[in-house]
């Protein structure tokens, strides 16, 4: 780090041209970087994912899409068997076809099935499949349907039309912020956070670190989608974690410059002070977010996996503008911009050092309290369910909600919009019929025998469900007709419903192996930079406690309910969003790591310099507290912004993220780390020989007891704090 940082200084004029020339290419690039992500949801090699491709391909609609549900409830006294109601139902449902070019359609009129008909014969309901285009955005026929739907009625009852898309669409009431937009949001927020915590115009400087970092990560993964998919959910990623991380960082380095500063170093030699201890910092941490990142590509999901290359290159680019750029402006600019600021003590925050000192004489209470506070949170984590969010949490009002609440009042319940779709060949179809009629979960099964409904020497059959297809019941059901489709020569199933099973068993059958990795390489990488063994494998247990209470919290504020209603007006989604646990995982797994390196590399620090674990807890959280609180607040503030987004699933995403990095800065890092340290003693700072070679570190021996005073002295020891010393080796 010190060559580097030599270096740098050495050719600042270059290192400020590099770095120029790669923020404004970025930003003029930005808009054909997002151009260039992928919307797929690729799963090759899962039947669910293969016939609906086939479907898709084959018959031009449906497959890869969910159907379009058009309801009517037919006033009281009227049901479908009244004179004259079948052959304008029939119209109407045609006529809502033709808006639909190269469109599918089943319902009742064209096969008699009660699979279409409440119970009480006044609600009835068509399928109506088309070709949807991939992306966001609504399919160009879309607004002619709801016109032409809005204007047909039956018997004096009008038209819902409804289905899973659609129920997403009008989510939130609006299109919300876009995404540059929300990270200028958090930067706004990130600002007021900096200006506090330096209380002088160095507050721009980090923020200035993140406007750098932000574009040229955007330009190099422009660069990574022209040799392989990289998925949209990246874009969100290095606009708000990016703003996250790169902030972070150069925060750790301007904080330890300043202190640096004020110890009596000035110029190149506080830059370079700052850097051999933080710098490093920076970079271990930065690795580590990576490794997280990166372990992704142990799933069989191409868009995940895209997103562990993509979204590698947020902290691997952050650290670099940390360790390049940064030590430029702080060498040249940095004391002009430390200007106005109240404080020009060099010793550790006092409020900092009295909380640890505090939890090292309680450490027993302390470790208690925080143990307590997981395990509460851990708890709910038992019954996480795992899929899409049920169809009542999608949206609260508009005609899309009025159709499913039509359909759930009539008793036919939201299992329509999870409709699956059996591709047969022509000669098996009846034998498919009769094969999976009367399935425990399903209203039935229809096989329309008409042009839209066979191709070649395949046929479709449509299954409806009675459950929504994320629920347990559903979920059981589409069991039961995948293994009832499979007695049944070349009859295989698609649709959403099973893709979605087929994803849950792809990323969480393999999830094991990824968390191997994450776990493994972790160690390896904290074991270097910590010259220890029980602080890695601490970190990492930790890590894991942390990230189980994230999802636990998930389970209660959206699976369950207790949260999201009263916050966002959403119905408990009775499930978490299949991607949502993992990527919240990948993305929280790292970043936690930051916090934990922050800490402890200078708690290790301090013990180097003074043999005194007590001492070191003291004074390595008096001088990162605030640092950690102040870089999880920004983080905080970035994924709020994520949460404004209009989609269930992104608030679900930012909600995990938030309260997660809350939870590791404040309970894990600065409640149960320094309890534990204190705890371990000696235990802490113990690297055997062997290990140190293989690591290529020095070596670090148990230390021996000493058997004479604690050797904390002044404020410490009249803070209580009788822990006992251990000497350093020699």
């Amino acid at each position: 780090m010190t060559l580097l940082t030599r270096w740098v200084l050495a050719h600042k004029p270059l290192v400020l041209v590099l770095w120029a020339v790669l923020t404004v290419v970025g930003f003029a690039t930005a808009g054909k970087a997002v151009n260039a992500l992928s919307m797929s949801f690729a799963l090759p090699g899962r039947e669910g994912y293969d016939v609906s491709q086939q479907i898709a391909t084959q018959y031009g609609n449906g497959g890869t899409s969910n159907p379009v549900v058009a309801v009517i409830t037919l006033p009281a006294g009227t049901t479908v068997d009244s004179p004259g109601v079948r052959p304008q139902l029939a119209a109407a449902f045609g006529r809502m076809a033709a808006t639909m070019p190269n469109s599918r359609l089943v319902s009742w009129t064209g096969t008699g099935n009660n699979a279409f008909v409440s119970a009480d014969r006044r609600t009835t309901f068509a399928l109506l499949y088309g070709n949807v285009p991939p992306g966001f955005g609504n399919p160009p026929w879309l607004a002619p349907l709801q016109t032409t739907a809005g204007s047909l009625t039956v018997a004096g009852a009008g038209f819902h039309l409804t289905g899973q898309d659609l129920l997403r669409t009008t989510t939130g009431g609006g299109d919300g912020p876009g995404v540059f937009t929300e990270a200028l949001i958090g930067g706004l927020g990130a600002l007021i956070v900096l200006a506090i915590v330096f209380g002088s115009f160095l507050a721009v400087i980090p923020l200035l670190m993140a406007i750098v970092a932000i574009p040229t990560t955007f330009l190099l993964v422009w660069g990574l989608a022209t040799a392989t998919d990289i998925s949209f959910i990246v874009e969100f990623l290095i606009s708000l974690i990016g703003l996250g991380v790169a902030i972070d960082y150069s925060l750790l380095v301007v904080l330890r410059w300043r202190e640096e500063r004020l110890h009596g170093h000035q110029g190149d030699a506080a830059v370079l002070r700052a850097m051999e201890t933080s710098g490093a910092a920076v970079v271990f941490s930065g690795t580590t977010v990576a490794v997280g990142l990166l372990a992704l590509i142990a799933l069989p999901v191409p868009f995940l996996r895209s997103v562990g290359y993509g979204g590698m290159l947020i902290p691997l680019v952050s650290v670099a503008v940390a360790i390049t750029l940064l030590p430029v402006l702080l060498a040249t600019v940095g004391s002009k911009l430390d200007w106005p600021r109240r404080t020009r003590s060099a010793q550790a925050s006092r409020f900092w050092s009295g909380w640890a000192a505090l939890i090292v004489r309680r450490r027993w209470i302390a470790a208690g309290v925080a143990v307590l506070i997981l395990a509460a949170l851990v708890s709910p984590l038992s019954r996480i369910v795992v899929g899409d969010p049920s169809a009542d949490s999608l949206a609260s009002s508009g005609d899309a909600y009025n159709g499913l609440v039509a359909l759930e009042h009539s008793g036919i319940g939201p299992g329509p919009l999870d409709t699956i779709e059996v591709l047969a060949p022509r000669a098996e179809v009846a034998a498919a019929q009769a094969r999976l009629q009367g399935i425990p979960g399903t209203h039935g099964v229809v096989a329309p025998d008409n042009p839209a409904w066979r191709r070649g020497n395949t046929a479709l059959l449509a299954v409806v469900l009675t459950s929504d297809g994320s629920t347990s019941d559903g979920r059981a059901a589409i069991d039961r007709v995948r293994t009832a489709a499979h007695t049944v020569p070349g009859v295989r199933i698609g649709g959403n419903a099973a893709f979605n099973e087929d994803f849950v068993s792809a990323v969480y059958g393999n999830f094991p192996l990824m968390l191997a990795l994450i776990v493994g390489l972790s160690f390896i990488l904290l074991a270097r930079a910590f010259r220890s063994l029980l602080l890695p494998l601490k970190a990492v247990l930790l890590n894991l406690v942390s990230l189980g209470a994230s999802w636990g919290v998930l389970v209660l504020i959206w699976q369950d309910g207790h949260g999201s209603s009263t916050i966002w007006g959403i119905p408990a989604t009775g499930s978490i969003t299949s991607w949502i646990p993992v990527m919240v995982f990948a993305f929280l797994f790292g970043l936690s790591m930051d916090y934990e390196v922050f800490i402890l590399s200078r708690i290790r620090e301090e013990y180097d310099a003074s043999g005194s674990t007590p001492k070191a807890i003291v004074e390595g959280v008096g001088r990162t507290g605030r640092l950690v609180t102040s870089a999880a607040i920004i983080l905080f503030l970035a994924f709020v912004s994520l949460g404004s987004s209009p989609g269930t699933e992104i608030k679900i995403l930012a909600t995990g993220l938030a309260v997660g990095i809350l939870l590791d800065a404040t309970v894990i890092r600065m409640l149960l780390v320094p309890a534990l340290l204190s705890l371990f003693g000696r235990w802490n700072w113990w690297l055997p020989t062997g290990v140190a070679r293989v690591l290529r570190v020095k070596p670090s021996p148990l230390a021996p007891r000493w058997a004479g005073p604690d050797g904390v002295t002044g404020d410490l020891a009249l803070a209580g704090i009788d822990d006992e010393r251990e000497e350093r080796p020699a």
